[in-house]
């Protein structure tokens, strides 16, 4: 390790920020992280022929102790084999994400991903600079039918005493994961959901005796409503919140949204920094990390491998975003509406714009920005860039519609 101080420095800086994990654990989340943005892959091959250079080691031997990190203990060689519970983890990697935060608000998406007829994952993520990063998953194959209900609810206890009073934590999910049950466990924490729902239901506004169907709060493009009220006409469905509704040009259909935040208290807009999940999943994909190519059938050492995805992800977004942040916003052109259009999910989400500007464009991702800086900085100087948290304020308006269906995840 003294042949390397900056993955010593790593280390450190991991060790403080996992301390469930033993001394052999962190040491492998350090090499396997590190190696990783170097390699620009998690294959194991990729990484331990970087490490084994830098480290002085034998490619076979360093490709092994990388393996043995993953695996279940049955699979490791040696008396004292531990086998890594990632569980534990979420909660102090969340702590070490908003560790230096520079608000005291943070939102969340829940989202699940598939890997081909191999894996589905279902996610938390950390929304961070039009990008995510995970903070707790559950991988499941994906050819096995399931409700998921207890993995959402699973993942989400572990986060009862995550965050200290007084924070705004609102959590965003798609159509798909709409539930009354869902809606209730994020209330439980504390946390605020903000979930989309389809058109197809009704709403009682808190003034009104007859129910409306939703799409009739939004009835045309430019149109917007929000209020209190219950939601749906079945007794079991039936749910007392709120309801943000809105249709913008550009977008095929209205944003309905469900809270329990009070109607002046919250943004249908902020549902667009949904949109950032997606991101999240391409940088784990091929955008990032090639997690597409790997040959794991299993879905625990799956799990495993994904702490190292999220530390090294947000390692990378950290990184980003501090360089992002050192060029003033008013140097980036904002692109006009048709430029925009034209351009489809071919640029980075919105950077946020000052109230009343047009929205910017990332042209470089924050994730592909640090990890090029971090690259740049041991190559040039030797030096270990960590960077700090600096989020961006939540949107004011909705994003611009893309004229092009985002990629699969």
């Amino acid at each position: 390790m003294s042949r390397l101080p900056q993955l010593y420095a790593w280390l450190a800086l991991l060790t403080s920020a996992f301390p469930n994990l033993s001394t052999a654990q962190v040491r492998g989340l350090a090499w396997f992280s590190f190696g990783m943005v170097l390699a620009q892959s998690c294959s194991v091959t990729a990484v331990a022929l970087h490490l084994a250079d830098l480290l002085g080691q034998k490619c076979d031997t360093v490709k092994r102790r990388l393996r043995e990190w993953y695996c279940e203990a049955a699979a490791k060689a040696g008396r004292h084999r531990r086998q890594l519970d990632v569980r534990p983890c979420f909660s102090p990697l969340l702590r070490w994400i908003l560790r230096d935060w520079t608000t005291r608000q943070v939102a969340l998406a829940l989202d699940a991903t598939t890997l081909g007829r191999r894996f589905t994952t279902l996610d938390i993520s950390v929304l961070y600079r039009g990008c995510a990063v995970p903070v707790a998953w559950k991988i499941l194959p994906a050819t096995g039918k399931h409700p998921w209900k207890g993995e959402w609810k699973g993942l989400l206890k572990e986060f009862r005493q995550a965050l200290p009073a007084g924070w705004t934590v609102i959590v965003l999910t798609d159509r798909g994961l709409y539930a009354k049950w869902l809606f209730r466990a994020i209330h439980r924490l504390g946390w605020h959901p903000l979930m989309r729902v389809n058109a197809s239901g009704t709403f009682r506004p808190a003034y009104e005796k007859r129910r409306r169907p939703l799409r009739s709060f939004v009835p045309e493009v430019g149109t917007h409503w929000q209020g209190r009220g219950q939601a749906f006409q079945e007794a079991p469905k039936q749910l007392r919140c709120t309801l943000l509704a809105r249709w913008d040009k550009g977008y095929a259909d209205p944003w309905l949204v469900l809270t329990d935040l009070p109607p002046e208290a919250a943004e249908v807009c902020w549902y667009g920094l949904r949109a950032w999940v997606e991101q999240g999943f391409k940088r784990l994909k091929s955008g990032g990390w090639d997690w597409q190519k790997t040959h794991m059938t299993d879905p625990e050492r799956a799990e495993r491998l994904w702490l190292v995805l999220a530390v090294g992800t947000w390692w990378c977004l950290l990184v980003g975003g501090e360089a992002e942040s050192a060029a003033p916003v008013e140097t980036i052109p904002a692109l006009p509406a048709a430029q925009l259009a034209e351009r489809g999910d071919r640029s980075e989400p919105d950077r946020a714009a000052p109230q009343g500007e047009p929205p910017r464009v990332r042209v470089v991702s924050v994730f592909v920005r640090g990890r090029t800086v971090i690259v740049n900085a041991l190559i040039r100087d030797g030096r270990l860039r960590l960077g700090r948290a600096l989020p961006e304020p939540w949107p004011t308006v909705a994003p611009a519609a893309r004229t092009r269906a985002a990629p699969a995840t």
